[in-house]
């Protein structure tokens, strides 16, 4: 596939991760981090986005047309998921507020910190895939 043709993913790409930034730019302006502080605006922002993507991967990957009669754009995965879940979350930010935890003398918070994000991350995508899951066959059985 030519450059040309992957122009509108690369649109959306771009168009999702701007939203997805400003709503995590957002989300720290409404409940800012002080200096030295534990980060829990960016946890919860990546936790959150972590359990987006999760449910939208089952939703627009697994099973799309078990809760829809028609199938998702196919635009619709790189706006959300690579787009918007990839701006709003921020590996970035996660690690230089470990580092600036560890380096201001709290090993302890950053250590907790660090391994509590990657926990509670996996367990959100878990659960998120899960419980998407299990309604989608809920759903069905309605039908």
């Amino acid at each position: 596939m030519g450059l040309r043709a992957e122009l509108p993913v690369v649109g959306v790409v771009a168009a999702g991760g701007a939203v997805g930034a400003a709503a995590r730019y957002g989300a720290e302006l409404l409940v800012p981090t002080p200096e030295g502080a534990f980060p829990w605006t960016t946890l919860v922002v990546n936790v959150t986005g972590c359990a987006l993507l999760g449910v939208l991967m089952v939703l627009l990957t697994e099973r799309p047309t078990e809760w829809s009669s028609t199938p998702p754009h196919p635009l619709l995965r790189p706006f959300l998921g690579t787009g918007f879940c990839g701006g709003f979350t921020t590996f970035s930010t996660y690690t230089l507020q470990t580092e600036r935890l560890l380096d201001a003398g709290a090993p302890a918070r950053g250590l907790l910190y660090l391994g509590g994000t990657l926990v509670t991350a996996l367990a959100a995508v878990w659960a998120g895939v899960t419980v998407t899951r299990a309604a989608v066959r809920a759903g069905r059985g309605r039908a």
